[in-house]
């Protein structure tokens, strides 16, 4: 069967780098091999140049209409193996049985500078896994997701990315009817936790540790000499994955990201951020806020994707205990999390307050500013630009007037001085460079899906730039560095974003 297919799918366009089909090769239980649906009439939205020339790819190939038309599934590049895997999971906290890849399509590897790299088709057709699904995706979700894995890479957090959308006049039925859209995934893998749950709750014994031993021996092979956990290889892949989704999850913490659903089928093995849905980054900073509109009780607000990330690892440890045979070993290799998280996150927010040592006192310095931030619903990225100008050199008023509580915010900045380092001015650079000007606010996304559904895609470019180095000042732009503006507040994204 896979050679018949793999005959079928060679097309003239020719990518250059050699394919790699790491995950193929683990055989037919893993995944079903198919072809994408095509669309009619496909057309580039937006190419991700500096990505694909980190990939070694060449940028003005992938313009063409021959690469446009592989990169929707209407042909495929020539050594790519489609399929599209199963694996299961819990969904809001419930055990949703049998999912897998309903809407996503895996080409297969290709050999890049950083080593091999995934290529996944997003919105690429219906799979025997989309359910009640259509296989497809909107342009408006493939353009939330294209800019905001560049956002999350240009902030450095651990991130998939995406190197190319393509839109099709092709109607899809979601709340309205939108058109649909292709988004070209980029990641070293996107094995999740649910693959693991799919074969454990399964009894599949064997499928679990060959699924184990490729993402071992492929990504973390290391733990085959470790002495740690009594040499345990299972229980110290448990482990690396913890500490990897303590500090992503760290890092979703201070830049004022939330996920919005946080299945364990949305938890990625390497410790990346997957699936761009409901996401949003804060804009008033409201602890308990839900970017989601579907979820109704709020398992996934800001403020609980701690604690939601941890109960995720004991579902993967769960299903990884047919392996490590002993409960309380995989309950140590849980460990990290609890201890790595809460340090991740003083560390990052010491960065953000331009500290470049831990002192006693910190954890209640920010504490302080949060409790504050909070009390005002003061704007979360807008004050930490500011906080970081005033260090650099600037007026303390702009800071200051953003709260209602001016008696509390001068006593927090009066201990605040008092604990910067002696180079201030250096500490407010280095704060500029952790502090970003530039954050993919829910508004900015919305104005410019608002311009691509017109067939204009120059503000999805402007965005691309700024999100690619959101520390910069880009003159001309500063008005999508401020406040947004009143209707964004009634902006409301869904699972079906």
């Amino acid at each position: 069967m896979h050679q018949a297919l793999a005959a079928e799918a060679d097309a003239p366009i020719e990518l250059g780098p050699a394919w790699r089909h790491g995950f193929a090769a683990l055989g037919s239980s893993f995944y079903t091999e198919l072809r994408p649906t095509p669309l009619p009439q496909p057309h580039l939205v937006s190419l991700n140049r500096s990505l694909a020339a980190e990939l070694g790819l060449d940028a003005d190939l992938l313009a063409t209409p021959e690469a446009v038309a592989a990169f929707t599934g209407n042909a495929l590049p020539a050594g790519s193996r489609p399929l599209a895997t199963v694996y299961s999971g819990h969904q809001f906290g419930v055990w949703a049985g049998q999912l897998g890849d309903g809407r996503a399509i895996l080409l297969g590897g290709v050999e890049t500078p950083a080593g091999v790299q995934e290529l996944q088709l997003k919105g690429a057709g219906r799979t025997p896994y989309s359910r009640m699904g259509d296989g497809r995706a909107v342009l408006r979700s493939s353009i939330r997701e294209y800019l905001c894995s560049e956002a999350m890479q240009g902030l450095g957090v651990p991130t998939t990315r995406a190197l190319l959308v393509t839109g099709s006049p092709q109607p899809v039925r979601r709340e309205e009817i939108e058109t649909a859209s292709v988004v070209t995934r980029v990641a070293p893998s996107f094995v999740r936790f649910g693959h693991f749950e799919h074969f454990s709750a399964r009894g599949q014994e064997e499928e679990l540790r060959q699924l184990a031993d490729y993402v071992i021996d492929t990504f973390y092979p290391h733990v085959r000499g470790s002495e740690a956990l009594a040499g345990n290889p299972y229980a110290n892949l448990l482990e690396q994955v913890s500490a990897r989704t303590a500090a992503m999850v760290a890092q979703w913490q201070a830049v004022g990201f939330c996920h919005g659903v946080m299945n364990t089928d949305n938890m990625s093995m390497l410790g990346l951020t997957i699936d761009y849905g409901p996401f949003q980054f804060l804009d008033a900073f409201v602890p308990n806020h839900i970017c989601n509109h579907s979820d109704e009780t709020g398992r996934y607000a800001y403020n609980r994707q701690p604690n939601v990330a941890y109960w995720n690892l004991f579902c993967l440890g769960q299903a990884l205990l047919p392996l490590i045979g002993d409960q309380e070993l995989a309950l140590a290799a849980l460990e990290p999390y609890q201890a790595s998280f809460p340090r991740e996150l003083e560390s990052r927010m010491r960065d953000k307050l331009g500290l470049v040592d831990e002192q006693p006192g910190d954890r209640q310095l920010v504490e302080g500013i949060l409790t504050l931030l909070a009390a005002d619903r003061v704007d979360y990225p807008v004050f930490w630009r500011r906080l970081s100008a005033f260090v650099a050199g600037s007026e303390l008023a702009p800071v200051r007037d953003l709260f209602l509580d001016r008696p509390g915010f001068d006593g927090w900045v009066s201990q605040y001085e008092a604990r910067l380092p002696d180079g201030r001015a250096e500490a407010g650079q280095r704060m500029l460079r952790t502090n970003p000007k530039y954050v993919l606010r829910n508004h900015l996304c919305e104005l410019a899906i608002r311009q691509a559904k017109l067939g204009d895609f120059s503000e999805v470019e402007a965005l691309l730039s700024l999100v690619q180095s959101p520390f910069d000042e880009h003159p001309g732009h500063e008005d999508k560095a401020g406040f947004p503006p009143d209707w964004a507040a009634h902006i409301e994204i869904s699972c079906s974003s």
